[in-house]
């Protein structure tokens, strides 16, 4: 079943697929983490009107599935004169969706850390900005982190959806070769490279966890 020769033919292909997921991977943790951020501001902004918008935006984001929202930007903006090509597509749609999730977590992050911080700066002749900076985003981070890794991890994964767009990413090379081939070889060394994606994120999130772990 394991042809080691049937395998070293394939695997350029799925490398490659594996470097389009990455790409799609990367860009939409940066683009969605910053777009987050500001939307998380806002969330908890007294300005009632922007408080509204960004709800319901976030509500559509959250409530509607991601496979959805990545067809309507491909197939149905084109109809109202919106066209984007597949790869660009692919990153708005992953990147406003998982801003949406972001934003939610970083609100509940900045809500839980108590106001009474910022009083404690100005007693320490501490500045509003060295405040947030050196006391209360810290806290944000270490309480946002387990959240915030189930999403990236989501996000490997889900970043197969792309296939649907016709984006040569992992999986679709791998549904192209068992198609040709008729084996189940591919799909299996395709879920092994997830498990290793996923298990690198993992790694590097525990790091992350663990640097900020002081704070208990």
């Amino acid at each position: 079943m394991f042809n080691i020769q049937y395998i070293s033919e394939i695997l350029p292909s799925l490398l490659s697929g594996a470097a389009m997921t990455l790409q799609v991977f990367i860009w939409t943790i940066i683009g969605s983490l910053i777009l987050g951020v500001f939307l998380a501001l806002g969330l908890v902004s007294k300005f009632k009107p922007l408080q509204y918008i960004i709800s319901a935006y976030v509500w559509l984001m959250r409530g509607t599935p991601l496979l959805l929202q990545l067809i309507f930007v491909f197939y149905g903006l084109p109809t109202v004169g919106i066209v984007f090509p597949r790869y660009e597509a692919a990153l708005f749609a992953f990147i406003l969706n998982y801003a949406a999730y972001f934003a939610e977590i970083f609100r509940g992050g900045l809500q839980s850390v108590d106001k009474g911080q910022y009083e404690a700066g100005r007693v320490l002749q501490m500045t509003y900005w060295q405040t947030t900076k050196k006391v209360v985003l810290p806290q944000v981070a270490k309480i946002v982190l387990p959240s915030i890794g189930n999403e990236v991890i989501n996000l490997v994964k889900d970043s197969s959806l792309v296939y649907v767009i016709g984006i040569g990413d992992l999986l679709r090379a791998g549904n192209v070769a068992a198609a040709r081939d008729v084996t189940l070889v591919p799909f299996i060394l395709v879920g092994i490279m997830y498990l290793i994606l996923t298990g690198i994120c993992t790694f590097f999130l525990r790091k992350v966890e663990k640097h900020y772990s002081y704070f208990r």
